[in-house]
């Protein structure tokens, strides 16, 4: 299966570690690496988490507080969008 992530995954991901690493160094990092086990742990395992949105599941970041959605076409793990708990609920729902 092949992963395909959508255009302002990068700019979510790249932001939340800034702050956390602004916060602590060496906490962006932390996060970055939690984030690459977790796409990882979805890949091998993409039915396993509960449907949230029509197509759409969640996968919920162990030691930090975001969600990663995504959706499986065919043979492709798309991931839409990374936020934090606090962000409002439609954030990033119109994404396919």
């Amino acid at each position: 299966m092949r992963i395909a992530y959508h255009s302002a995954v990068e700019a979510e991901v790249i932001d939340a570690a800034r702050f956390y690493e602004q916060k602590l160094p060496g906490l962006g990092g932390r996060f970055l690496d939690e984030f690459e086990a977790a796409v990882q742990q979805i890949l091998k395992s993409p039915g396993l988490w509960r449907f949230v949105d029509g197509e759409r599941r969640r996968f919920l970041m162990p030691r930090f507080p975001f969600g990663i959605y995504y959706r499986l076409a065919d043979d492709e793990l798309r991931i839409l969008v990374v936020k934090h708990h606090q962000r409002h609920p439609g954030y990033g729902r119109g994404r396919i």
